[in-house]
């Protein structure tokens, strides 16, 4: 693990603060080019893999499997920063739209959520097939996080074979507390925003799949255990957001992980709150690094000697590549 701690930048010295810098400061630039690969998965529905591959690629040389957050895609810019910074370092990485996502719209049925570990676990078998005895690196954001660690931990038998590492940033591994707190004070804003944005996600794939899954007929959901109740959580087969909750929450599976696997998450997040990191029951091959700053998906740091004040993104780097 980097000997580089961090240290806020000074212009984002609260949860909130590195939060919003994370997304906005600074912006990356047009995404590179990359091959698309259409991942069919068991019930119909497809996602899409976008893969950038290094000058000097060899097969057997490390693969990266990178998921997004909720109401991300292969563009969120933690995703492009952190795949050109693989690839710099020689590592083919696959960046993957969940389900009606990103390149995905109009390809799946069914929506995305926490716990479609199956999904991940398709796009590690298809990396296998295209880049044979190339070992891979598993790397989920925020929800991407909390679909990692539950693929791992529920899987410890049946694993694909490619995969040696994982890293899990900021994940929600207790989802009911974490969408509790989206609830309370400023964190509604927070709350507001995911809700607009899978109310429209809903919306717009209705125009391309008139047959696809429709919200209730009755006011728009207005915060996200709402969604989760009335959609989420009948649509997927668990009834209601709380048995949704129960059945995919992370840090039930997190005790049975036997693969190396890394959790960079911030005490002052104002997404995922720091006790839930406190009750994790970590084994031995887990190491969990939780700072007291970084926000949600932030970590704006000072000069620290990193390339650039994206601390987040050099430790993730480090431990998929040590």
């Amino acid at each position: 693990m980097s000997s580089v701690e961090f240290a806020p930048h000074p212009l984002f010295p609260s949860g909130h603060l590195q939060t919003l810098a994370g997304v906005y400061w600074p912006i990356p630039g047009a995404t590179e080019s990359a091959r698309l690969h259409t991942v069919t998965l068991p019930d119909g529905d497809q996602i899409i893999l976008h893969d950038n591959c290094p000058d000097g690629w060899q097969p057997g040389d490390r693969t990266a499997l990178l998921i997004h957050g909720l109401s991300g895609c292969y563009t969120s810019p933690y995703m492009v920063r952190i795949s050109r910074k693989l690839c710099a370092r020689g590592v083919r990485s696959f960046r993957m739209d969940l389900r009606g996502c990103g390149a995905g719209v109009g390809l799946a049925h069914f929506p995305y959520h926490s716990g479609r570990s199956e999904d991940a676990a398709a796009a590690l078998k298809q990396i296998q097939e295209i880049c044979p005895g190339s070992p891979t690196t598993l790397i989920g954001f925020s929800l991407g996080g909390n679909i990692t660690l539950k693929l791992v931990g529920e899987s410890v038998g049946a694993l694909p074979e490619n995969l040696d590492r994982a890293i899990a940033v900021c994940p929600p591994v207790d989802l009911h507390a974490c969408v509790l707190g989206l609830a309370k004070g400023v964190n509604r804003l927070y709350d507001r925003h995911f809700v607009t944005a899978l109310n429209q996600q809903v919306t717009r794939l209705q125009t391309i799949l008139p047959d696809a899954p429709r919200l209730p007929d009755r006011k728009l959901p207005r915060g996200v255990f709402e969604f989760d109740d009335v959609f989420t959580a009948p649509v997927c087969g668990f009834g209601t957001a709380l048995n949704y909750y129960r059945l995919c929450n992370s840090a039930q599976f997190v005790p049975a992980i036997r693969i190396p696997t890394f959790i960079l998450a911030a005490a002052n997040d104002p997404l995922v709150p720091a006790q839930v990191f406190s009750e994790l029951r970590l084994p031995p091959n887990v190491k969990l690094c939780l700072p007291r700053s970084g926000g949600h998906l932030g970590f704006i740091s000072r000069r620290n000697g990193d390339p650039d004040r994206h601390w987040m993104d050099w430790r993730v780097v480090e431990w998929a590549t040590e």
